[in-house]
């Protein structure tokens, strides 16, 4: 292996893990709604998947976030897919944003970007979506601000050495 290909597998690995969770979580929703609460656990995943991929990439993270939509639209319900991309593209701007702005520690980053993108995303899906319900409004955000903050502590733990 070169040690060009080395320097290009993290990037990439952060970009594919990003892109694949973002489609899979929207054919995931369109094969499977019922399970809403798993889909909206694994955005929170998603969310930080987003950072890492940053990262990696900087502002050329919003074209793995186009890619990511393309993709969710062509393989789902193009529907539940369209309201799903349509609020990962606006949530994960609102993320982005929050991540660039925020002059941080990685952890802290994620744990701001995760809490300011969680509400948005929940909100314009289920609006889309027309499904929307205070409850199911409740359960999303907190479920993703959830593994956003159980990340957030895992990186923060992991910086400190333990």
């Amino acid at each position: 292996m070169t040690h060009l290909s080395r320097g290009w597998r993290g990037p990439l690995l952060s970009a594919s893990t990003y892109v694949g969770a973002v489609v899979a979580v929207n054919v995931g929703f369109s094969l499977a709604p019922d399970l809403d609460w798993l889909w909206s656990l694994v955005v929170g995943g998603v969310l930080v998947l987003r950072d890492a991929a940053q990262r990696h990439w900087g502002h050329g993270v919003l074209g793995w976030m186009a890619l990511a939509a393309v993709l969710s639209y062509r393989l789902g319900n193009p529907s539940v897919a369209l309201a799903s991309a349509t609020a990962f593209m606006v949530s994960e701007t609102v993320d982005w944003v929050a991540y660039t702005t925020t002059h941080r520690p990685f952890a802290d980053r994620v744990w701001r970007s995760s809490l300011a993108s969680a509400p948005v995303d929940t909100a314009t899906f289920l609006h889309l979506a027309q499904i929307w319900s205070w409850h199911l409004f409740v359960i999303g955000v907190l479920s993703k601000a959830s593994v956003g903050c159980l990340i957030a502590v895992v990186l923060h733990r992991q910086r400190r050495g333990g």
